[in-house]
C-alpha cells in the first residue's frame, strides 16, 4: 500500500525541534530531520537527522514542505530566506488543542503551540513562534519571526515588530507597539511603547539596553 502521508523536512535537532517534531506527527507528518550537528548525531530522539541544511536545499523539493525549529530570531529568518529562495513550501502548524478565530491570519512558517489563543482579526507574519498557552488578543498584530513565549499575554490592537522576543509570562496592555529586533524580559509588563532594537525588563517595563 503506497504511503499517503505528507512529508515534513524540519529544520533544527533541539529542544524547539523536538516540540516542533512531536506537533508535526500529531498533524498527520512523516517527519525528516536536517541540522548541521549531523553525521555526528544521527537522532534527535527517535526521530532521524539524515542530513545537514546543504543536504535539505538540494532534497526534492516537489516532495516535502518545510519547517524551521530553530528559537534564536535571526538564524530561524536567515534560514527561511535561503529555503524560500530555493523555492521551498513551507508549512504552518497548529496545535489541535488551541483556539483560533476564523478571523485570525497566520502565516506560512509559524508554529501556534498547545494552548494558545489567537482571537479575531490578529495576524501573526511567517516565521513566528506563538508558543504554549499565548495569549494573542484581538486586532493585535505580530511581524515576521517573532517568538511570543510561553503564557504570554498580548492585549488587543497591540503591535509587535519584526523578529522581536516576548519572554515568558509577559504582558503587553492594549494599543502598546513594541519595535523591530526588541527583547522583552520574561514576567514584564509592558505599559508603554517600546521602540527598535532594545531590551526591555520589569514591571513596568523599562528600556535597560539598547543594541
Amino acid at each position: 500500500m503506497t504511503n499517503t502521508k505528507p512529508i515534513i523536512a524540519i529544520l533544527g535537532a533541539s529542544g524547539h525541534g523536538k516540540v516542533v517534531a512531536d506537533l508535526a506527527e500529531q498533524l498527520g507528518y512523516i517527519v525528516n530531520l536536517y541540522d548541521d550537528s549531523f553525521p555526528k548525531n544521527t537522532l534527535l530522539e527517535h526521530w532521524k537527522i539524515i542530513g545537514t541544511f546543504s543536504d535539505l536545499l538540494s532534497c526534492d523539493k516537489s516532495n516535502c514542505e518545510v519547517f524551521v525549529a530553530i528559537g534564536n530570531n535571526q538564524v530561524r529568518k536567515q534560514k527561511c530566506d535561503e529555503l524560500m529562495q530555493h523555492g521551498f513550501s513551507f508549512a504552518t502548524l497548529v496545535h489541535p488543542v488551541t483556539t483560533v478565530s476564523q478571523y485570525a491570519r497566520i502565516a506560512a512558517g509559524t508554529v501556534v503551540m498547545a494552548g494558545a489563543v489567537i482571537n479575531a482579526f490578529a495576524e501573526v507574519g511567517c516565521g513566528c513562534i506563538i508558543n504554549t498557552s499565548a495569549v494573542i488578543e484581538h486586532d493585535t498584530k505580530i511581524g515576521e519571526y517573532s517568538h511570543i513565549c510561553p503564557n504570554t499575554a498580548l492585549a488587543g490592537a497591540v503591535n509587535i515588530g519584526k523578529c522581536c522576543w516576548i519572554g515568558i509570562g509577559s504582558q503587553v496592555i492594549q494599543l502598546i507597539s513594541v519595535g523591530d529586533n526588541t527583547l522583552v524580559g520574561a514576567g514584564s509588563v509592558v505599559v508603554k511603547n517600546l521602540p527598535a532594537n532594545v531590551t526591555a525588563f520589569g514591571s513596568p517595563a523599562v528600556v535597560v539596553k539598547s543594541d
